[in-house]
């Protein structure tokens, strides 16, 4: 019988694991079956980035430590990111236009996490390493080095932009992509944003976007 409680999503950019907790007894349940799914093909997750989906509100925060440092040690993952389905299903942020955003005056420096559930706006620079979340735009007054993640809870309509648009990754609403390896980038402003199921990167034109 199919056990579709944990649900493994691939792609080039990493693995997208969908956990449904209320499926499972306890979280040693949960734990347990994980790894056991994941041994499988243990050799494939070697340095890959592993997304975590479920309803992280019913965990504890001790067992979140617990299965990333399992990936990191078992499996030797690259990195682990949790994404809280319930948030994503019941409360995408609406206000991409005119809603809550936060001005924030620093450099988020390679390691450092920053997350806020509304629209960003950044005055300094995203260092490479450095990871950005935003459930509406992320606008950066300066360089995009890092990997940013507007609309993260499921808003198609945000837009990500910058002085300087050179990120490791872009993701807006689960799409994601990457900067260019050129390394070749105009002297102009630029915006992201999803077009056709696609993320396009563009000159920012002030008479078009106001």
């Amino acid at each position: 019988m199919q056990d579709n409680r944990i649900v493994f999503k691939g792609n080039k950019e990493g693995l997208n694991v969908v956990i449904d907790v209320n499926k499972f007894k306890n979280t040693e349940e949960i734990i347990s079956s994980l790894i056991k799914k994941l041994s499988f093909t243990k050799r494939f997750y070697r340095g890959a980035t592993v997304h975590i989906t479920m309803d992280t509100k019913q965990m504890d925060e001790r067992d979140l430590i617990k299965i990333k440092d399992i990936l990191f040690d078992e499996f030797m993952i690259r990195d682990c990111i949790y994404h809280d389905s319930g948030e994503r299903e019941n409360k995408i942020f609406t206000g991409v236009n005119e809603g809550r955003t936060k001005f924030v005056r620093k450099t988020i420096r390679s390691g450092q996490k920053f997350e806020y559930s509304g629209n960003l706006v950044l005055v300094g620079d995203i260092n490479p390493g450095a990871e950005v979340y935003a459930a509406g735009n992320i606008i950066v007054l300066g360089s995009i080095k890092g990997a940013v993640h507007a609309g993260s809870n499921g808003n198609e309509k945000a837009f990500v932009a910058a002085f300087s648009l050179q990120p490791q990754i872009i993701e807006i609403a689960g799409v994601i992509t990457r900067s260019p390896e050129d390394n070749i980038r105009p002297q102009y402003p630029e915006l992201a944003r999803i077009k056709n199921g696609s993320i396009i990167v563009e000159p920012y034109l002030v008479n078009k976007y106001i």
